[in-house]
């Protein structure tokens, strides 16, 4: 099946290793649509495949991240919006192996606000208005926010912001854990870019997979001893491996690391299964 290249909804960047990806209906506050869920997920799964990115951005065009649902949307099909637009892997957003970084530049609530939840570092901007707004409008949780968000903040805090729906800024959201850091809002990409640029030149990109495999499993395991026991079988694994020895030898030798693993052909699927799920 040949690939849809040109997208309606979004625009891609690539540079020194690092993809961005830009919801770009700036007319519609990037507001959400079926064929930009279709687009996004298959420019990310996309990026994911690829051993010659290391990082992934997600970001919005103009002065919001995402306005959530937009109820004027066309009516194309998903099972045409899926032969456009075949996603390259069959791995969701927490199971992906290589990290991801969402720069909320501005308003994100509903979907806008649920889609960062499942990227692994989040740059607000400081007035950035949030919100989990789905009780407001009738509507319950979606992408797994109800069982992402009480991880990430606490049941308690948790509660309060989804059962309320209430608007908060990017400053609440760094208190509350939800985001990292908070920026003036023309400050949040470059942000975003720095730590990405700091990831692709220094990090492993196996071992940020593995990393990142590891964190959400243990998000659902219940017995810290059996997470440990696999934890301390996956650190063999990498002390035996062959990034180990560059990593050691550029940090003697103060250079930058050239990482002979990939992040898709070395990871230790015999460990931790063929998609970051239950090991086989």
């Amino acid at each position: 099946m040949t690939f849809q290249t040109t997208y309606e909804t979004i625009e891609t960047d690539e540079r020194d290793h690092v993809a961005t990806v830009t919801l770009h209906r700036p007319d519609r506050m990037n507001a959400w649509t079926r064929r930009m869920e279709a687009e996004l997920r298959h420019a990310i799964t996309g990026f994911e495949v690829r051993e010659d990115i290391a990082v992934i951005i997600v970001t919005g065009a103009g002065r919001a991240f995402c306005a959530g649902a937009d109820l004027d949307e066309d009516q194309t099909s998903d099972a045409t919006l899926l032969q456009l637009f075949p996603p390259a892997t069959d791995r969701t957003y927490w199971q992906m192996r290589t990290p991801t970084i969402a720069a909320i530049n501005g308003a994100a609530v509903g979907v806008g606000i649920t889609l960062p939840m499942m990227l692994d570092i989040r740059i607000a901007a400081e007035d950035a208005k949030l919100g989990f707004v789905f009780t407001r409008r009738g509507l319950t949780p979606e992408f797994g926010a109800s069982w992402i968000l009480p991880r990430l903040i606490g049941t308690a805090n948790a509660m309060e912001l989804l059962l309320t729906g209430r608007i908060f800024d990017g400053r609440e959201a760094v208190r509350r854990g939800l985001a990292n850091e908070a920026h003036p809002a023309d400050r949040v990409l470059e942000r975003a870019r720095e730590i990405a640029d700091d990831i692709a030149r220094n990090v492993s990109p196996v071992a940020a997979a593995v990393t990142k495999s590891l964190v959400y499993r243990g998000l659902g395991t219940p017995a810290l001893a059996s997470h440990a026991a696999l934890e301390q079988q996956v650190y063999d694994w990498a002390l035996g491996g062959a990034d180990f020895p560059e990593g050691m030898a550029s940090f003697l030798e103060k250079r930058s690391p050239r990482w002979p693993l990939d992040k898709n052909a070395a990871f230790p699927t015999a460990l931790l299964g063929d998609l970051g799920g239950e090991s086989q």
